[in-house]
């Protein structure tokens, strides 16, 4: 058993149940040793949320190419796909007052993109934390919808309409047959046009 090992077992340990749930002691049952013994491995519960945290990290993919917007956009997208994978790191991300050597690359990583493209340290400011914000804020409340699937979402929206009154809400109820219930409507998808917006008024800032 290695560091490596406790750790993707956390991680798995936090994506079935919730981090709310994890602890030494479960950990240590998953991987059949006394929680003693992972000590060894991990200073405590603050370092193992850490390591947990730099291998979530590690999934995201780094801005790569000389195309600052292409490459923020696919970092993006790829974050909140890590995010949907691993729900509990929601909160967790910007958190840790120790970050591992992964989440570092990934800070510095993104920073070095915006100022090979010639972003000024202000603006540079404003674009890192305008996308991050977004990203975790999508992905905060994905977490927190009752549905998964366009079917699930269809269901509780017709349900949504047979318990509400329909006349004192017209708006309510019109973007809901329209739009909402309309043949595979995902609320996922909104991410994308959200991003582009806000990588669109950052290129115009920045030819300014």
């Amino acid at each position: 058993m290695d560091r490596e090992q406790v750790l993707r077992a956390a991680v798995a340990l936090a994506d079935e149940a919730g981090i709310e749930s994890l602890s030494m002691r479960k950990l240590g049952q998953a991987l059949g040793v006394e929680a003693m013994s992972l000590y060894n491995h991990v200073a405590g519960k603050e370092a193992l949320l850490d390591g947990m945290v730099d291998l979530v990290f590690a999934e995201i993919d780094l801005p790569a190419g000389s195309d600052w917007k292409k490459a923020l956009r696919q970092r993006a997208i790829s974050m909140r796909e890590a995010l949907t994978r691993h729900r509990w790191a929601v909160g967790l991300m910007e958190s840790r007052t120790s970050p591992g050597a992964t989440t570092l690359r990934q800070h510095d990583a993104v920073l070095g993109c915006l100022f090979a493209a010639g972003f000024s340290m202000e603006l540079t400011a404003h674009a890192f934390a305008a996308i991050d914000s977004y990203v975790y804020g999508f992905a905060l409340q994905e977490k927190g919808l009752p549905f998964d699937t366009p079917e699930q979402t269809a269901e509780m929206a017709q349900a949504m309409l047979a318990h509400f009154p329909v006349d004192e809400f017209p708006n309510l109820a019109a973007f809901t047959r329209e739009h909402v219930l309309r043949p595979g409507y995902d609320f996922g998808a909104e991410f994308e046009f959200g991003l582009d917006l806000i990588l669109d008024g950052l290129e115009r800032l920045s030819g300014r």
